[in-house]
């Protein structure tokens, strides 16, 4: 089983994989929209990725997250009952660690069905199953970025919310511009879920 990989991303698909060159040797990983601009990278430009490792009869799958908070909370998603790993790499590529886990100990199932592929039925199935799961994780959500609303100027809080996410000042920067007007209309959730869009490859 593979649990951590660091290298260089060679390539970088618009369906969802990367390949991680480590030390000569392809890696083929399937990661969450945005991943790439989350994941800690040293001088060299080396990233670290920690990864689930998903076997079945017909494949042998890597999944890779930029934190171990992102693996568990999708190792927690995978458990949910007709929730597979394309569905849970998905909604953690919308969803953060912890607006997930507000998403579900709130009962908010507006922001869980956000996630393409996921309805009502599925949305009311993962923040049941998974309410004492991720119940840890909910504070954060808080004080990242839903409490941001409460003072400073829209651009700087999307700045920050992507900075404390990853993201370089110089990414940041350019997303802020891109979004424009849309900034001083636009929910800060719904704009950091813009933003990762239009910063992803």
């Amino acid at each position: 089983m593979i649990g951590r990989l660091t290298g260089r991303i060679a390539e970088d698909g618009a369906d969802g994989t990367v390949i991680l060159d480590v030390g000569g040797v392809g890696y083929e990983v399937l990661v969450p929209m945005g991943t790439g601009g989350r994941a800690a990278s040293d001088a060299t430009g080396c990233v670290t990725l920690y990864v689930h490792t998903h076997v079945r009869e017909d494949a042998f799958l890597l999944y890779g997250f930029a934190s171990r908070s992102e693996r568990a909370a999708f190792r927690e998603l995978i458990g949910v009952s007709s929730i597979g790993p394309k569905l849970a790499a998905n909604i953690l590529g919308v969803l953060s660690v912890s607006e997930l886990a507000s998403a579900v100990v709130t009962g908010n199932l507006k922001a869980l069905t956000r996630v393409p592929g996921v309805g009502k039925k599925t949305a009311e199935r993962i923040a049941l199953e998974l309410k004492d799961k991720l119940s840890a994780h909910s504070r954060p959500a808080a004080s990242s970025l839903a409490d941001a609303s409460a003072g400073g100027r829209p651009g700087d809080l999307l700045h920050g919310a992507l900075t404390r996410m990853g993201y370089k000042p110089a990414e940041a920067d350019r997303a802020v511009a891109a979004l424009g007007d849309r900034i001083a209309t636009v929910a800060l959730t719904d704009l950091v879920r813009e933003a990762l869009a239009l910063l992803s490859p």
